[in-house]
């Protein structure tokens, strides 16, 4: 059983491939650009878990 859904493995791809590296993925509300592929793998996530997508829980 996959632990991410495809929806939430396309938003995911998005973020990190194409906005990342268009300079286009910014940080919240400092408005920074992404320049970490974690970071904006971890921002493809929190977007598909608003999305109500299937991805696991948030550690902490």
């Amino acid at each position: 059983m996959a632990k991410y859904s495809e929806k939430s493995q396309e938003k995911v791809q998005e973020a990190t491939m194409h906005e990342m590296k268009e300079g286009t993925l910014e940080i919240g509300r400092s408005g920074k650009k992404v320049t970490n592929p974690k970071q904006a793998i971890a921002i493809g996530l929190s977007e598909a878990r608003e999305a109500g997508e299937k991805v696991p829980k948030k550690k902490k």
